[in-house]
């Protein structure tokens, strides 16, 4: 009997909760192979198992917390001796044939009263799918059910039309038309990362000095490099030039002058942090997460955009590993990918600045006394702890930005 448990997981984690299992009682794994999903606080990991064997008992169901060294699951390395014993007596008779096969070949389908065998990966797509796997015919000689198993069953008329009725059955019903409110309410449990984003969020709020300064930037400048810069950039580093490389170049330019904004608070002593690791805020599934660019004030426009690019999508995947969490030194916000004109970023914490974009929306400017002109204008702000960060250096700092962005041509100079 060898015993699965859960791995460290981070220096900082120390729990997580069972999200899903990707296995169930009497299926074969195989070193390496993923049994089970864990939400933390941060990224979703996937527990592989030391050992090959079958999955014999499950002692934490999907929403437990467990902790790091919990046992979760109990494995038997030896299927023919050790599996029989200890699984459930309806699939007893499953594991041994799938052992030792009887001379005539079972039939396909698979009774309602057994547990299906089937892979990981059919019962990860099966509950995707929504199907049943007692309704799924093997194309196994064994019974063993595999994904394309599964598919196949997918588009049979009877499954589609019973998917069908499930989505119709879903929705709510219509309310009959008369004097009464509808009250109806659904409640929905909270994830382990929307209960820490929450938690965090509150006690930045409770424990920083948080101060927001406002400026705007007339984006013409940036908007005619990028039109006139764009193809030759994008057949030269295969990827296209963005907003996000000119603000995080300004910001580690801006860092480099204002150090106090890349620094944290360690108890009564001020970290100032000589590295400039900026964090890209990005909305995930799960809730929004800041994927950390390394080093940015060595990277080239187009390594920036390619970085910001690749940490998006694993982000929109839900693909993040704890590294590419963990560690930056200020972060960017941008509200302005949904429509937000303005907005007071909350703090990232421990760090102590935040820049937050916002909309570019088309303005009249009055260029000087006898001009008005329309031009494209961006709303800035940066929301800083006034626990270190003066208001002068927080204004000078965002006034900065604003000087570089409306110059993209200096940027250059900075390296």
């Amino acid at each position: 009997m060898i015993e699965i448990k859960v791995p460290d997981l981070a220096e900082s984690i120390s729990e997580g909760t069972i999200l899903q299992w990707l296995v169930t009682i009497g299926d074969k794994v195989t070193k390496g192979e993923g049994v089970v999903e864990l939400e933390t606080d941060k990224v979703n990991l996937e527990v592989n198992t030391e050992y090959s064997g079958v999955i014999t008992k499950v002692i934490k169901e999907p929403g437990d917390t467990v902790e790091v060294g919990d046992v979760i699951a109990i494995l038997e390395e030896n299927v023919a001796e050790g599996a029989a014993h200890a699984v459930p007596a309806a699939l007893e008779k499953s594991v041994k044939e799938a052992v030792d096969p009887p001379s005539t070949p079972p039939a396909l389908e698979l009774p309602k009263t057994a547990h299906p065998i089937a892979s990981p990966a059919a019962r990860k797509l099966a509950r995707e799918l929504g199907i049943d796997l007692h309704q799924v015919v093997s194309s196994d000689p064994l019974g063993r059910i595999r994904p394309h198993d599964v598919k196949a069953h997918a588009q049979t008329p009877v499954a589609k039309e019973e998917l069908q009725s499930e989505k119709t059955s879903s929705k709510p019903a219509t309310k009959q038309a008369d004097t009464e409110i509808d009250k109806s309410v659904e409640r929905i449990k909270m994830s382990r990362r929307r209960q820490t984003i929450a938690k965090r969020l509150v006690e930045v709020q409770h424990t920083a000095a948080m101060l927001t300064t406002f400026n705007e930037v007339d984006m013409s400048a940036v908007m005619d490099l990028r039109k006139k810069r764009k193809d030759a950039f994008f057949e030269k580093h295969d990827v296209r030039l963005g907003f996000m490389s000119f603000f995080t170049k300004a910001v580690v330019a801006a860092l480099k002058q204002y150090p106090l904004l890349n620094a944290e608070i360690q108890e009564d002593e001020l970290v100032l942090k000589k590295f400039y690791d900026i964090g890209i805020a990005v909305a995930a599934p799960e809730g929004l997460v800041v994927p950390v660019v390394r080093d940015a004030n060595q990277k080239s426009f187009a390594e920036i955009e390619r970085e910001i690019g690749h940490l998006g999508k694993k982000a929109r995947d839900n693909a993040l590993t704890l590294k590419e969490l963990q560690g930056g030194t200020f972060t960017i916000t941008n509200g302005g990918v949904f429509g937000s004109l303005m907005s007071t970023p909350i703090l990232n914490a421990p760090q102590v600045g935040i820049l937050g974009m916002h909309k570019i929306q088309t303005r009249p400017i009055a260029i000087d006394n006898d001009r008005i002109e329309n031009r494209p204008m961006m709303y800035i702000a940066l929301s800083y702890d006034h626990r270190i960060v003066d208001g002068k250096e927080a204004v000078s700092f965002l006034a900065m930005i604003k000087e570089m962005l409306e110059d993209p041509e200096s940027l250059l100079l900075e390296g």
